[in-house]
């Protein structure tokens, strides 16, 4: 995400921005922040985020199960109730399923959100090394938002860091493109392109 506060404000019209001088992102990360552009109060505003959504209550339970078994296997007591409250949740970045129920509580224009970009990548493994192949519009790297959901969140995102409150995003994927599917045959974000798409997924129902 290269561009800066001023050209999110003018494009994706954020009347208000929580970003102070936004550096150039040329590498944002999973439990990042990063900026996204959502509906508040008194018009839009560009805030900071932690990329990821809440996991699912049964991934959660899942890998507490296995940390609960790791710790019997030592001979450790074992309080499976506060295993789970802190077990650690980095959080799902890419949003596929919209029709499970995790999603549901999420999807109306409340917790919607624009994720600002200028390009994104996917991994490829070229002569044994997995190396990220970079996608954009064209070479000039235009500004253009994925599709999000965001919330506010009470959880251990990271163990040293113990239980905090967040606002964290993810976004949405689609069926790739051809250019996409070359490297990543799954799925790939979901791109919103033009002021009318900006608008439809802020406020449609």
């Amino acid at each position: 995400m290269t561009k800066n506060v001023d050209a999110i404000r003018r494009l994706f019209g954020a009347l208000n921005s929580k970003v102070g001088n936004l550096p150039s992102m040329p590498g944002i990360f999973p439990d990042y922040p990063a900026p996204i552009v959502r509906n508040a109060a008194d018009g839009r505003e560009i805030a900071m985020a932690r990329w990821g959504m809440p996991s699912s209550q049964r991934a959660l339970m899942d890998a507490t199960k296995k940390r609960a078994e790791r710790l019997e296997a030592k001979g450790k007591p074992v309080d499976f109730k506060e295993l789970l409250r802190m077990e650690p949740d980095s959080g799902t970045t890419n949003i596929r399923n919209v029709n499970s129920a995790h999603w549901k509580r999420w999807l109306g224009p409340e917790h919607r959100c624009l994720v600002p970009f200028t390009s994104f990548s996917e991994y490829d493994t070229i002569d044994g090394k997995k190396v990220p192949v970079w996608f954009a519009p064209d070479a000039s790297r235009p500004l253009l938002a994925f599709a999000g959901l965001r919330t506010n969140w009470t959880s251990v995102r990271k163990a040293k860091e113990g239980e905090v409150t967040a606002d964290v995003f993810g976004f949405l994927t689609t069926e790739p493109n051809a250019e996409v599917k070359l490297v990543h045959p799954k799925a790939m974000p979901a791109i919103l392109t033009t002021t009318e798409e900006y608008d439809l997924w802020l406020h449609a129902p």
